[in-house]
């Protein structure tokens, strides 16, 4: 137990590791406690689906900071040791070890786990989800054996996952329940744009398709069975969006729904206990509405934020969403909060994959996306939230800067 009660921050990923830096940085001389389940420490996830899979990136370069940085900086961590409660009246969080350390203030920061099918088939040898270090190492040793790859999912992480397969040569199939990949995100347009990105790359990419086993042999993955018939496979990878791991926090009485629910400060229903990164609702200033957000631009905002609040410096959740992708030869950058159903305007040329697009809602920019046109995201963000005719922002003779 901690001699002097002071900040515990659960959960070790990168909205905590930007949580602790920045309250060293900014002064905070009590006592930091680190609490994390993984015995990693804190690291960027982004490239498990991207560089890291592709054995572009390795290992050394996903760490937020240096091995001996959270001892230099007087930070106690407890990696490889899940929080199993928070004694909000005693400030105590216990540990599974049966350890408990004392605080004044807590900030959570669990963040999401994968989403699990509801079907048979899923604990078989061979079907993987994409969240951490080990599930990355063993998707890459994967790429090296041959076979099919099915992917569930047709979101980022499925066809990020999608991607990086079929540039190592594994002949790929990913099976979506709604009509086109990204349709809830990007709508109609951009959804097939997406859907011939992969075709054109050889995916074998189903639209429409429900599925309802994983079936075996040994013990082992051997195909996927959908309202279509089977699909043969060698490995499955699940990527059907993530769950807030809000246990915690709920077993503590504190108010969740469909996160951590925070203010614009994100402080929580108890005024001692703040939340960061993908587990949290908070209060979004700019949109005007509670949002949770599970991106990397978030983690480290939000990570930042939490620190703030607890020292009293001024900020607020006051910014737009960001992320990104890259898949095969597209890269791409996302800013603002759009729906599917808002209108579309293209600037620039889609068949040559090089443009930027821009969501509108009564005559509102929600949110901008650069497809291989790089140095502009900070432009774009500027423009989320105005209004701007259509015929203008489809204009590419005026310059962004001058909308």
């Amino acid at each position: 137990m901690a001699a002097d009660p002071g900040c515990v921050v659960i959960g070790a990923g990168l909205a905590a590791a930007n949580v602790v830096q920045t309250l060293r940085e900014q002064g905070f001389d009590e006592p930091i406690t680190l609490i994390g389940d993984e015995r990693e420490r804190p690291y960027e996830r982004p490239a498990l689906s991207k560089g890291y899979l592709q054995g572009k990136t390795e290992a050394s370069s996903l760490y937020v900071h240096g091995e001996n940085w959270y001892a230099d900086h007087g930070i106690d961590t407890r990696f490889g040791e899940a929080a199993v409660s928070i004694d909000r009246f005693g400030r105590q969080v216990r540990l599974a070890s049966g350890d408990s350390v004392a605080f004044r203030q807590v900030v959570i920061t669990t963040g999401s786990s994968p989403r699990v099918l509801d079907i048979p088939g899923t604990e078989l040898a061979g079907v993987h989800t994409l969240r951490r270090i080990g599930d990355g190492d063993a998707l890459r040793a994967a790429l090296d054996e041959g076979g099919r790859w099915v992917v569930i999912g047709g979101g980022w992480i499925g066809l990020e996952v999608a991607s990086a397969a079929r540039a190592a040569g594994r002949e790929v199939t990913v099976l979506e329940y709604a009509p086109l990949p990204l349709q809830r995100v990007l709508g109609d347009r951009l959804g097939r744009y997406f859907a011939e990105l992969h075709r054109s790359h050889g995916v074998d990419l189903r639209t429409g398709v429900s599925v309802s086993e994983i079936v075996g042999s040994g013990g082992k993955a051997t195909g996927v069975r959908t309202d279509h018939g089977l699909v043969p496979a060698d490995l499955v990878v699940i990527g059907v969006g993530a769950t807030p791991n809000t246990a915690l926090a709920a077993e503590a009485g504190l108010k969740v729904d469909g996160g951590v629910v925070a203010d614009e400060r994100l402080r929580t229903s108890d005024p001692a206990i703040l939340a960061a990164g993908d587990v949290v609702t908070a209060r979004n200033t700019a949109l005007g509405r509670s949002l949770r957000v599970e991106h990397w631009d978030n983690a480290i905002r939000q990570g930042r934020l939490a620190a703030m609040s607890i020292l009293d410096r001024p900020g607020r959740y006051d910014w737009q969403p960001y992320f990104y992708t890259d898949q095969f030869d597209l890269g791409m950058e996302y800013v603002g909060h759009a729906h599917a159903e808002d209108d579309v305007v293209i600037r620039g040329d889609t068949a040559g994959g090089e443009y930027i697009a821009f969501w509108l809602r009564d005559g509102l920019v929600t949110a901008a996306m650069n497809v291989n046109i790089w140095d502009v995201n900070d432009d774009l963000r500027s423009l989320v939230g105005r209004a701007i005719t259509t015929d203008r922002l489809a204009d590419a003779d005026i310059a962004l800067t001058d909308l």
